[in-house]
């Protein structure tokens, strides 16, 4: 396999960074395609806990990694995860996609500004610049990193934008005032920090598939969090699924070979939109705590639930998943019985869909299959059969009810506690 594709099934948090980092191995380039630093990758390794919001989990392996053009780079963060993994020993070789679009200060302020504005149906997003970005770029008046290059165009760039973002901000009451000066210099200072790395990325990454080279493709988020295909509008503004990656690197679809959809062993969701298998009871509890389920980002809590298969399924089906690597199994140790939603209950039906309409989403209830837990997985172990029988059991009805294959079950936090199936 020349391309293999790393992508969440929920609404992310599903432990992306750690899987990433432990087929980065084999790989020569490892590949972000959507996204923006509203995302956060956490690797483990020995004492070592690294904390990743633009720059690809593989770079901890000293691999290659690329930010695609689908990408909107926020530059002062990714210099200084550059820097910071720099002071830490580690010196990444590092790849960015000349038409990758920038976040401006315009875009942050404007973020806030339109979640201040939508009160109590506000998104929830993080307040980043990630959705303005993305809207600027659809409506062609984004700023690429190829402009961060050229003084004289992007002072051109800005004279034209920054008028009618003032005017916006105005509109929303905002007591922000943008300083074209200012802006210009600090990111044009950007762009001569950057530009040894800027570079036309899917010209090489074509060129490193002819030659059969290994390259393992990141994606951001969760496939519950897909501008279409998610809980829309309470989604990112990207194409978190598969198919969001052949736009955001320059790729055609036929190149990748193998599609790796995420499971965290129960589910998660940050921020604001439904979750039908919530649990706000000591389980939900006991999920939090011991998953440690807090934003690699933003530190808020993360809402906790039973692992949603009408989700996974959904999510399978959209982005033509291959094989699934379950995460966090350990999470569930010394619970007596474990749920599994299987169907939802829709107006008094049930259905096996993820319906579109979000107010049809707030309606369902879960319909559960319930299964013995176990007292506690040994981190040590290097084969399914070294889990507990229930353990066991648990993994072979997911395997069944999605009918695609486990080849990775993460049973801890750390590199080395990984079966690989």
């Amino acid at each position: 396999m020349t391309v293999k594709l790393v992508v969440g099934t929920q609404w992310g948090d599903e432990g992306k960074g750690k899987v990433v980092d432990y087929f980065s191995k084999d790989a020569k380039y490892v590949v972000r395609f959507q996204g923006g630093n509203n995302a956060g990758h956490t690797i483990k390794v020995g004492n070592e806990v690294y904390k990743l919001h633009v720059i690809p989990s593989g770079v901890i392996q000293g691999k290659t990694g690329v930010i695609g053009n689908g990408v909107v780079i926020d530059p002062k963060i990714l210099i200084n995860e550059i820097n910071e993994l720099t002071s830490r020993g580690i010196t990444p070789k590092l790849l960015i996609s000349d038409r990758a679009n920038i976040i401006m200060p315009y875009h942050k302020i404007l973020d806030g500004g339109e979640e201040q504005n939508l009160g109590n149906k506000k998104i929830g997003t993080t307040r980043r610049g990630i959705g303005p970005c993305y809207s600027d770029k659809v409506a062609r008046r984004g700023i690429r990193s190829i402009d961060l290059t050229d003084k004289n165009n992007l002072k051109i760039l800005l004279e034209r934008i920054l008028p009618m973002k003032q005017k916006m901000i105005d509109i929303y009451g905002l007591n922000e005032k943008l300083d074209s000066k200012m802006i210009l210099e600090k990111y044009y200072n950007y762009g001569k920090i950057l530009k040894k790395y800027i570079s036309n990325t899917h010209v090489l990454i074509n060129h490193s598939i002819k030659n059969n080279e290994k390259i393992l493709l990141e994606g951001a988020q969760g496939s519950m969090l897909d501008v279409d295909f998610g809980t829309y509008p309470y989604t990112t503004s990207s194409h978190v699924i598969a198919g969001g990656s052949s736009i955001g690197l320059g790729i055609g679809p036929s190149k990748i070979k193998e599609i790796i959809g995420i499971v965290k062993a129960y589910t998660t969701r940050v921020g604001e939109g439904p979750l039908p298998t919530e649990l706000k009871d000591k389980v939900g509890k006991h999920l939090q705590d011991k998953g440690k389920e807090f934003g690699t980002t933003t530190s808020r809590p993360r809402r906790c639930g039973w692992l949603d298969l009408v989700v996974v399924n959904h999510s399978c089906l959209i982005s033509g998943i291959t094989k699934l690597a379950i995460t966090k199994l350990d999470v569930l140790n010394e619970l007596d019985k474990i749920k599994i939603c299987t169907r939802y209950s829709l107006n008094n039906k049930e259905i096996d869909y993820f319906p579109a309409s979000i107010l049809d989403v707030e309606k369902c209830k879960p319909i559960y299959k319930t299964l013995k837990g176990w007292s506690k997985i040994n981190t040590n172990s290097k084969k399914l059969s070294d889990l507990p029988k229930e353990a066991q059991d648990y993994l072979k009805f997911i395997e069944d009810q999605v009918a695609v294959k486990i080849s990775l079950v993460s049973i801890g936090p750390g590199r080395t506690e990984t079966i690989n199936v």
